[in-house]
């Protein structure tokens, strides 16, 4: 066989194999399609994608108008949107084009937009990994791309409508853009004095900040990857001074890539003027002018210095530096802040953000778990490509290197950039395997009987670099180098570590395919859970409309709520579902909006008592409250962090293992007195201890079940319960029979005067029967519930009665709702 006579087909079979491994990766990423897709339209993943396509009817309604400013969102204040608007408006634009006008078809339309941007990374890839290296190079890339796992494929999986994917999309992109601007500026230096020379580079300067305009339209951290250059940029100048080689290429390229920011950010438009680097703020602007004029003292300084030796550039550098650190503290403390303050917020971590999953630290289980050795891949290219550079001192070796550390530092300070270090890990993975092929495939070439043509090198076989002088002499060079290498060493040297590189590839391989299916197949039923979604259904149905229309763009500055609108409170996590589905407006929202403070969400399920509860739903204008196990026992402990960060869930639940090895949650007297358990586990009734499920440990008194307290519970008086979802969590009505979801609402109440203790029988939406119990305080009751059936979702069975005594009281809905002594 000889490769030259395949040679011209080869833009072919690689276009054909690129076309293959997106197939492989977009049908991947559909798997769980089956099972999200209904009648009813998509079970979304996650969170956050709910809000997004919320905010595509929005703009379906107002296209392109962007909702900056969303009133049916945190109560009572509205809420800001911390993102850009291309992701949204790439949805809208498609579902207008395609005609989908219902929810249903819009969902659907949405849930293919991930997968297909997981896809297209798999060509951006390939043309990285081809720029760094060559064509072997891409295909590597392009690969490992198509089924590398973890964040990355999760969050570009069907049905998870979120812009993480298209953050990593135009990331890459971006990147792709920058290297192929560098590679230009190193074929075709720049020179102020010749502005032959500005022309062409100039071009793909403004190309890649076109590039970068469009990945700052879908998020604000993209100014990560100005960073990114920032780091980058420092290293060249050093590197090039020490080298005593300079030009105007990179200053030139900086100003009008950032240049080019700042215009994009004032078109995007700031959603905040308070200097935060992670919000559309003149912060960014800032950042980006000063990026350029740090490239231009750069630049200035290796001219000034040009002669001496390689040592002054850096030491000047680093006392500037540190001057400049001091000067900046003691005249303009508050731009210090913005930088330290938004550095820390980005790489640091408080106790809250551990309740956040996404945001957690990534642990190096985590890590494998997702990568395999896709991650001794990644430290391999790491190694071969610094080693590559350090012999050729190309600037796009450099850069992939300082972008894949800077990101690899960001992932393992949160999880959630995982879908960024995954397009890392798949291109180093492909360069180490790149690197280790060429050294070895001489002698592989020769093993297998293949004959490369006379005339042919893989140099200059490659489109990348076919035509490129300075690459012919690379090219070159690395045969002499490869022919030097196969002389003096032993053929089993020069393949070994090909060959470890092909079996660490194909488990890399093997493994995340496994995972991928596992995950993929695992979220056709990891939607929103069925008892949330008929529970918010039946609650959009009969709840009072707040005044507030859905689909209206409204302007911040000018927007006050009506007088009929209302907050719904309950757990951060759920509020998104909140608005979606039932079309209302929570308190507190997955942006950990509405939740800190002495009116969050978390101070209110906290609460130990039922005045200061009350107190923060008049403070937020709460009107139903929405509990469900999970805030009831799993997510307690983040209730708890988000009150009081100092001491957690301790005083309230904590872990035990009995003689037999078996393990579970204990509850203290603290916890039973919370809001959330009054109300989810008590139904707002006072209850007393079971002795069946009361236990000593270390001489403290707890329950292992969340239905018998402690001590005795006072009933709640102004909380009653309209709804419950239909799933009992015990699974058997001999425990209990606690429901999954439950609704209640804040009422006023009716006065009864009377002592001792006042019932009345009810019966929920789902036939479950319970006695409202409360104790009289101070020759009072306080009812929540009417007698005349005006409730909807729940029957009264009887009118109240003070035990013992015979007498029983009728209260109406009037009388609840005014306040009225009975």
């Amino acid at each position: 066989m000889n490769i030259e006579n395949l040679a011209k087909y080869k833009p072919y079979i690689i276009i054909g194999i690129l076309i293959f491994f997106a197939i492989i990766a977009l049908w991947l990423r559909l798997l769980p399609a089956a099972g999200l897709v209904t009648e009813e339209g998509v079970n979304l993943l996650g969170n956050d994608p709910w809000y997004n396509l919320r905010q595509v009817e929005s703009m379906v309604e107002n296209f392109p108008s962007y909702l900056w400013f969303d009133a049916m969102t945190e109560y009572p204040s509205g809420n800001g949107i911390h993102w850009g608007p291309l992701f949204i408006q790439i949805i809208a634009g498609l579902s207008i084009l395609v005609g989908a006008a219902t929810r249903p078809e819009m969902m659907y339309v949405a849930s293919w937009v991930p997968p297909l941007m997981g896809m297209l990374v798999v060509p951006v890839l390939y043309l990285v990994g081809e720029k760094i290296g060559d064509w072997k190079c891409g295909i590597f890339a392009a690969l490992f791309g198509a089924v590398v796992s973890g964040q990355f494929f999760y969050r570009s999986l069907f049905g998870f409508v979120d812009h993480h994917i298209a953050e990593t999309l135009f990331g890459l992109i971006f990147c792709l853009c920058y290297i192929l601007t560098l590679i230009e500026i190193r074929n075709n230096p720049v020179h102020f004095s010749d502005i032959e020379t500005l022309k062409r580079p100039a071009v793909f300067a403004l190309g890649t900040g076109i590039a970068y305009i469009l990945g700052l339209a879908v998020m604000p951290t993209m100014i990560l990857f100005a960073m990114i250059v920032a780091v980058y940029t420092l290293f060249q100048y050093v590197y090039d001074f020490w080298k005593q080689q300079s030009d105007d290429g990179l200053l030139f390229v900086n100003t009008i890539v950032f240049l080019s920011a700042v215009i994009g950010i004032f078109i995007i438009g700031f959603n905040t003027m308070s200097l935060s680097m992670n919000r559309y703020s003149p912060a960014q602007v800032i950042a980006y002018l000063t990026l350029i004029v740090a490239t231009g003292v750069l630049w200035y300084i290796s001219r000034v210095l040009r002669g001496k030796p390689w040592y002054y550039y850096p030491g000047i550098l680093a006392g500037a530096g540190a001057i400049v650190s001091i000067l900046l503290y003691l005249i303009a403390p508050a731009f210090y802040e913005m930088l330290i303050g938004n550095l820390f917020s980005f790489f640091g971590q408080s106790a809250t953000v551990s309740t956040i999953q996404e945001a957690r630290p990534w642990e190096a289980a985590l890590a494998w778990d997702a990568f395999g050795f896709g991650l001794i891949l990644m430290f391999g290219g790491f190694a071969v490509i610094i080693w590559d550079f350090i012999r050729k001192g190309r600037a796009e070796h450099l850069f992939v290197v300082v972008w894949s550390v800077i990101i690899l530092l960001s992932t393992m300070q949160h999880v959630r950039y995982e879908y960024y270090i995954a397009v890392n890990i798949a291109l180093l993975a492909a360069y180490f395997m790149y690197w280790t092929l060429g050294a070895a495939q001489g002698r592989l070439l020769e093993m297998t009987g293949i004959s490369r043509g006379e005339g042919v090198t893989e140099e200059s076989s490659s489109p990348v670099e076919k035509g490129k002088k300075g690459k012919r002499n690379d090219a070159k060079k690395e045969m002499k180098e490869a022919k030097s290498t196969k002389q003096g060493a032993p053929s089993s040297v020069v393949i070994i570590p090909f060959a470890v590189g092909v079996l660490f590839s194909l488990l890399f391989i093997s493994s995340s395919v496994a995972t991928d299916l596992q995950i993929g197949n695992g979220m056709a039923y990891g939607g929103m859970q069925p008892d949330w979604y008929s529970s918010l259904e039946w609650f959009g149905e009969n709840s009072p409309d707040p005044g507030v229309d859905y689909y209206e763009i409204y302007d911040k500055e000018t927007f006050t709520y009506p007088s009929e609108s209302y907050g719904v409170m309950s757990w951060w996590d759920y509020g998104h579902y909140i608005t979606f589905v039932s079309k209302r407006i929570p308190n507190a929202n997955p942006f950990q909006h509405g939740v800190a403070g002495s009116n969050g969400a978390a101070a209110f399920f906290l609460q130990d008592n039922e005045a200061g509860a009350d107190t923060i739903l008049d403070n937020v204008g709460t009107k139903y409250i929405i509990t469900d196990i999970e805030m009831d026992t799993g997510k307690f402990w983040a209730m708890a962090t988000w009150y009081d960060a100092d001491v957690g869930g301790a005083p309230y639940i904590t872990g035990y293992s009995d003689q037999s090895g078996n393990q579970g949650w204990i509850y203290t007297d603290e916890y039973y007195r919370t809001m959330v358990s009054r109300l989810h586990n008590f139904d707002g009734s006072m209850a007393v201890p079971d002795e069946n499920y009361i236990i000593e440990n270390n001489g403290k008194t707890y329950s292992y079940l969340v239905l018998s307290p402690v001590e005795p519970v006072a009933a709640l008086q102004h909380y009653r319960l309209v709804h419950e979802s239909d799933t009992n969590v015990f699974g058997n009505k001999a425990v209990g029979n606690l429901k999954y979801v439950k609704i209640f609402e804040y009422v006023p109440g009716a006065v009864i005067k009377g002592d001792g203790i006042i019932e009345i029988p009810l019966k929920t939406n789902t036939g479950r029967e319970f006695t409202y119990r409360q104790e009289s305080v101070n020759g009072t009751f306080v009812v929540p519930y009417p007698t005349d059936g005006s409730v909807s979702g729940i029957t009264t069975l009887g009118s109240y009665t003070i035990a013992g005594t015979g007498q029983t009281f009728t209260v109406t809905e009037s009388d609840i709702q005014s306040g009225k002594q009975i």
